[in-house]
């Protein structure tokens, strides 16, 4: 396999990319001049070293230059816990008695973007294949469990678990699963657990909603 096929089949491994489109991107990459070649490769090396993951909700942020910083001194080390999250968590003013649970990055800007929903987040990394009997291979289920514990056991006065997942397959096999985790740790507390309502439309995916039907999903989740 020559570098140019090495190429394409790493753009064919994108999200929603086939074999045609990762080579129009591999032309396209080869007809541009130096110049841009080298700003590209410079800006994903760049956005790699700026990236972080949020402690709490485990999404992928842009850190500040503070963060990044190897050497902290004694003071940013005694605050190290709240450097760690991202500008989400870290914000006393989002509703802390909710939590979002959704599948991906890509979900969460969708959700943000709407601007119809202020509490927290918990990212799963993906969704679980229905006939996959290892779920935790899949997704962070240990640690969302560990999560929503260290919530119900605050005084936040938690209140709501929304599962915002694709209405899928996968995305509904998974809230599945987490729901039968949470209902475990949960042991009957008064804490909900809904679900997206009407507004998504069988097998649509969360991520490329706009924001009145995820608006109209959180008005009639139940």
């Amino acid at each position: 396999m020559n570098s140019l096929q090495k190429l394409e089949e790493i753009f064919a491994h994108f999200p929603g990319i086939g074999p045609r489109q990762a080579r129009r991107f591999v032309y396209y990459l080869i007809n541009k001049p130096s110049t841009s070649i080298n700003e590209f490769v410079r800006l994903v090396e760049e956005v790699k070293k700026m990236t972080g993951e949020c402690k709490k909700c485990h999404r992928l942020y842009i850190q500040s230059g503070s963060e990044r910083k190897k050497e902290r001194s004694s003071f940013a080390k005694a605050s190290e816990d709240k450097s760690d999250l991202c500008e989400i968590c870290s914000d006393s003013a989002r509703d802390q008695t909710t939590l979002m649970v959704i599948a991906r990055d890509s979900d969460f800007e969708t959700i943000e973007k709407s601007g119809t929903y202020k509490g927290l987040y918990f990212i799963l990394g993906g969704t679980v294949p229905i006939l996959d009997g290892e779920p935790e291979k899949k997704i962070r289920l240990r640690t969302l469990l560990q999560y929503v514990s260290d919530l119900i056991d605050g005084d936040s006065g938690f209140k709501e678990i929304i599962l915002s997942l694709n209405t899928t397959p996968d995305g509904e096999h998974t809230a599945n699963i987490v729901r039968e985790g949470l209902v475990k740790i949960l042991n009957g507390k008064a804490i909900k657990i809904s679900i997206l309502g009407r507004g998504l439309s069988t097998g649509a995916e969360l991520e490329y909603a706009d924001g009145e039907t995820i608006k109209n999903a959180l008005k009639n989740r139940g």
